[in-house]
Protein backbone atom coordinates (compact mmCIF):
# COMPACT_ATOMS: atom_id res chain seq x y z
CA UNK A 1 0.00 0.00 0.00
CA UNK A 2 1.54 3.42 -1.16
CA UNK A 3 0.86 6.76 -0.08
CA UNK A 4 -1.14 9.14 -1.89
CA UNK A 5 -0.59 12.98 -1.47
CA UNK A 6 -3.77 13.34 -0.03
CA UNK A 7 -2.91 11.34 2.89
CA UNK A 8 0.36 12.59 3.32
CA UNK A 9 -1.03 16.16 3.31
CA UNK A 10 -3.84 14.37 6.06
CA UNK A 11 -0.88 12.96 7.90
CA UNK A 12 1.29 16.30 8.15
CA UNK A 13 -1.91 18.18 9.21
CA UNK A 14 -3.27 15.42 12.29
CA UNK A 15 1.06 15.34 13.30
CA UNK A 16 1.11 19.20 13.23
CA UNK A 17 -2.39 19.13 15.31
CA UNK A 18 -0.95 16.84 18.04
CA UNK A 19 -2.84 13.52 17.11
CA UNK A 20 -0.54 10.52 17.92
CA UNK A 21 0.86 8.02 15.38
CA UNK A 22 -1.61 5.15 16.36
CA UNK A 23 -4.77 7.79 16.09
CA UNK A 24 -3.65 9.09 12.53
CA UNK A 25 -3.27 5.20 11.68
CA UNK A 26 -6.83 4.32 12.47
CA UNK A 27 -7.90 7.02 10.68
CA UNK A 28 -5.90 6.59 7.50
CA UNK A 29 -6.03 3.07 7.41
CA UNK A 30 -2.55 2.55 8.11
CA UNK A 31 -0.44 0.55 10.32
CA UNK A 32 1.23 2.91 13.37
CA UNK A 33 4.27 1.49 12.47
CA UNK A 34 3.64 2.45 8.99
CA UNK A 35 2.88 6.18 9.83
CA UNK A 36 5.60 5.90 12.45
CA UNK A 37 8.52 5.01 9.69
CA UNK A 38 6.66 7.78 7.04
CA UNK A 39 6.82 10.80 9.73
CA UNK A 40 10.57 9.55 9.92
CA UNK A 41 11.20 9.72 6.56
CA UNK A 42 9.92 13.27 5.69
CA UNK A 43 11.94 14.63 8.95
CA UNK A 44 9.10 15.27 11.29
CA UNK A 45 9.50 14.41 15.13
CA UNK A 46 7.78 15.20 18.33
CA UNK A 47 9.26 17.66 19.99
CA UNK A 48 9.98 17.82 23.66
CA UNK A 49 8.60 20.05 26.08
CA UNK A 50 10.73 22.43 27.09
CA UNK A 51 12.10 22.34 31.32
CA UNK A 52 10.91 24.71 33.57
CA UNK A 53 12.20 27.76 33.94
CA UNK A 54 12.09 27.70 37.83
CA UNK A 55 11.52 23.96 38.88
CA UNK A 56 10.38 24.00 42.30
CA UNK A 57 12.70 21.62 44.40
CA UNK A 58 10.40 20.46 47.60
CA UNK A 59 12.48 18.35 50.14
CA UNK A 60 10.87 15.50 51.20
CA UNK A 61 10.54 15.31 54.95
CA UNK A 62 11.59 12.70 56.64
CA UNK A 63 9.83 10.15 58.75
CA UNK A 64 9.92 9.86 62.55
CA UNK A 65 10.09 5.88 63.41
CA UNK A 66 7.27 4.93 65.21
CA UNK A 67 7.06 1.80 67.64
CA UNK A 68 5.46 -1.22 66.75
CA UNK A 69 2.40 -1.29 68.78
CA UNK A 70 3.67 -4.96 70.14
CA UNK A 71 7.22 -2.98 71.51
CA UNK A 72 6.03 -0.09 72.64
CA UNK A 73 4.39 -2.20 75.68
CA UNK A 74 7.03 -3.59 78.24
CA UNK A 75 7.30 -7.88 78.43
CA UNK A 76 5.99 -8.72 81.16
CA UNK A 77 7.51 -12.26 81.61
CA UNK A 78 10.20 -14.04 79.90
CA UNK A 79 9.37 -16.89 77.27
CA UNK A 80 12.14 -19.32 77.17
CA UNK A 81 14.67 -19.27 74.03
CA UNK A 82 15.89 -22.83 74.44
CA UNK A 83 15.93 -24.81 71.11
CA UNK A 84 13.66 -27.60 70.70
CA UNK A 85 16.04 -30.73 70.68
CA UNK A 86 15.74 -33.04 67.94
CA UNK A 87 14.95 -36.63 68.90
CA UNK A 88 17.78 -38.81 67.94
CA UNK A 89 17.22 -41.63 65.23
CA UNK A 90 17.00 -45.25 66.43
CA UNK A 91 19.73 -47.38 64.83
CA UNK A 92 18.18 -50.34 62.98
CA UNK A 93 19.16 -53.54 63.27
CA UNK A 94 20.58 -56.24 60.70
CA UNK A 95 17.72 -58.04 60.93
CA UNK A 96 14.88 -55.31 60.46
CA UNK A 97 17.07 -53.71 57.71
CA UNK A 98 16.60 -57.60 55.83
CA UNK A 99 12.52 -58.03 57.03
CA UNK A 100 12.58 -54.27 55.33
CA UNK A 101 13.93 -55.32 52.44
CA UNK A 102 12.54 -58.31 51.92
CA UNK A 103 9.03 -56.43 52.56
CA UNK A 104 9.58 -53.43 49.72
CA UNK A 105 10.49 -56.79 47.27
CA UNK A 106 7.40 -58.78 47.98
CA UNK A 107 5.06 -55.46 47.40
CA UNK A 108 6.49 -54.75 44.49
CA UNK A 109 6.24 -57.96 42.21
Amino acid sequence: MSWDAKDVALLKELWAAGYSAGQIASRLGYSRNAVSAKLKRLGHKRGHKPPTANPRIVAVPTRRQTLAAACARPVDRVVSTQKPVAKQTRELTKRELYAMLANAVRNTG
